[in-house]
């Protein structure tokens, strides 16, 4: 399927670890303080983070007038539309149930791929999604009784994970010649500036000075989630297969029940120790180097 180099291997694990311990961060810091506001703020502080890094690989700021149509459509999905939606339903969700609910990402990453652009998979691909599919239905088991009490929050959760998933179908499809950081920086201009809007729009009245929760929790996402990990993942998802740049990405959840169950305590079953497994079997569906040539598109 796809062979990581050293350096995509270091983005996966730097991305995993930073991402799995976000879902009981922004659980701690959206507690008391209107949700889109939360993530309106990281992403307008993130935007010094991603411009500080672009001076310091000396890339240039510019995009070509003919490319800004494009940046902001991948804007809309990789990031708008994906954020928008789960930093509300965080609130209405453990981090565990919303992390497992937002890595449905990589099984709509693989149905939209054939739906729409007739990808074919081979057996090791679909091996993969079934896996994560199997995994995901796991971390859920004990979940669904709480979560139907709450099906707006796990609505908005699916919608942000099938948003994100055509995002990245896009993103590897993209014909742009602008460097990834780049690209990161006015994509998440575009997705802050909407943020902001609806946060006007939606919350204005709620609006107050953030507590310590909050504000940590604010810097953990400018400074590593917002800014160098989202860099460290459009590169992967610009780089490898859509469906391998996502199952690839699959400890993600797992971490993120782990972690939770740690600092929130949140229960962990048997369940979660098998769904581990299975991630591991979907995660090495897709990045476990071939005998000999395969390709999936």
């Amino acid at each position: 399927m796809a062979a990581l180099t050293r350096k995509q291997l270091i983005a996966l694990l730097f991305v995993t670890v930073v991402w799995g311990a976000n879902w009981p961060v922004m659980k701690f810091g959206v507690q008391g303080f209107p949700p889109l506001a939360f993530r309106a703020l990281q992403m307008v502080l993130a935007l010094p983070v991603l411009w500080a890094w672009l001076r310091i690989k000396r890339l240039p700021l510019a995009v070509p007038r003919a490319a800004w149509g494009a940046v902001a459509w991948l804007g809309l999905f990789n990031l708008a539309l994906w954020n928008a939606p789960m930093i509300i339903a965080i609130p209405m969700l453990s981090s565990g149930r919303a992390a497992i609910l937002g890595y449905t990402m990589p099984i709509f990453t693989a149905l939209l791929g054939a739906w729409l652009w007739r990808d074919r998979l081979g057996p090791r691909g679909w091996l993969g999604v079934a896996a994560a599919a199997l995994g995901v239905l796991l971390l859920l088991w004990n979940e669904l009784g709480a979560m139907g009490g709450r099906p707006v929050g796990v609505a908005l959760m699916l919608l942000a994970a099938l948003s994100w998933a055509y995002g990245t179908q896009l993103l590897r499809r993209s014909t742009l010649t602008l460097s990834t950081p780049t690209l990161a920086f006015w994509m998440m201009a575009a997705a802050a500036a909407l943020m902001v809007l609806l946060s006007v729009l939606l919350e204005r009245a709620q609006w107050h000075v953030p507590g310590t929760n909050t504000l940590w929790a604010t810097a953990y996402n400018a400074l590593l989630v917002l800014s160098v990990a989202q860099i460290a993942w459009f590169s992967l998802a610009r780089t490898l297969p859509p469906v391998a740049s996502t199952l690839s990405v699959m400890m993600i959840p797992v971490l993120g029940v782990f972690i939770g169950a740690l600092w929130l305590g949140e229960p962990i079953h048997w369940q979660d120790w098998s769904a581990m497994a299975l991630m591991c079997v979907a995660i090495a569906s897709v990045l476990w180097p071939s005998r000999r040539p395969a390709s999936i598109d």
